[in-house]
């Protein structure tokens, strides 16, 4: 059983002759963009301590075999209404464990939190999970995603090739260990990306070196324009990754490692997205 003061956890199950309930624990903090957004001071050293949160208790999941595969934002709830309340991760619907010899390659996920090696359609690890903390803790100093186009096909290719920026001004007086901290979340090759346990370490989190300068006004202001009606808020399923990858036309600009985008997933990887909830359980 998942027992970690950061994850919700399953209280009890009830089954009936057609439904299966699941009693969760009660979070009743609210969503995290929410809470910053009404939050009149906000640093980098407030993200760290969010993301150490995070880390920890995926580093948790990891060791005891369970990829969470839906890491985001709107996964991250508030435990109470205090001030100071714990983070939780939530919904495991698309979670699965990492079982030996039990190679995922189901692309599901969310649109711009997936890894590149997902939308690859090649074997993946729980550095996807990795992957997923890295573009939260980008959105979480400048309020918009690393990642975006209206156009999914488009989207995906940013992605596959790791495209992403510290525009200005919205980076300026972002610290260069952030930086540097994201990037090697958000690192094109799994092998070479930080582990949770590497990410824990590294002194954005574990060290003195994030900021304490107010960036509440900036971060809240490019949430409210980029999330308010945003299509990150939807997961996508493996029905709907093979519709996106039939538009994917991605030509010689990509390595020949990211061009061999299937255009079509088995019923048996459907079903596994479907399903994943009850295998981290």
């Amino acid at each position: 059983m998942i027992k970690h003061e950061n994850i919700v956890a399953l209280e009890d199950i009830y089954e009936s002759p057609n439904h299966l309930y699941l009693v969760m624990q009660l979070v009743s903090g609210g969503e995290l963009f929410d809470r910053i957004v009404e939050k009149g001071f906000y640093t980098e050293k407030d993200a760290s301590t969010l993301i150490r949160q995070v880390l920890d208790a995926v580093y948790y999941l990891h060791r005891m075999g369970i990829v969470h595969r839906d890491l985001k934002p709107e996964n991250l709830l508030y435990y109470s209404q205090d001030e100071e309340s714990k983070i939780m991760i939530s919904d495991f619907g698309l979670s699965k464990m990492e079982g030996k010899g039990d190679v995922m390659s189901t692309a599901c996920g969310t649109p711009g939190y997936v890894a590149p090696e997902v939308l690859a359609q090649k074997p993946y690890s729980k550095a996807v999970d990795c992957w997923s903390i890295g573009v939260i803790a980008y959105i979480l100093l400048c309020g918009y995603p690393p990642f975006y186009d209206e156009n999914d096909s488009k989207l995906f290719e940013q992605i596959l090739k790791a495209e992403y920026e510290f525009d200005s001004p919205y980076w300026d007086d972002i610290s260069d260990s952030a930086k540097d901290f994201i990037r090697n979340l958000m690192e094109k090759d799994p092998n070479k990306r930080y582990t949770c346990e590497q990410a824990a370490r590294h002194p954005w989190i574990a060290g003195d070196t994030a900021l304490n300068k107010n960036i509440h006004e900036s971060v809240s202001a490019q949430i409210r324009k980029n999330f308010a009606k945003s299509k990150w808020r939807q997961a996508f399923n493996a029905t709907a990754v093979v519709r996106h990858m039939r538009k994917l036309h991605l030509g010689s600009s990509l390595d020949s490692s990211n061009a061999s985008v299937s255009s079509s997933l088995s019923l048996a990887s459907q079903k596994d997205c479907a399903s994943g909830t009850f295998h981290a359980l």
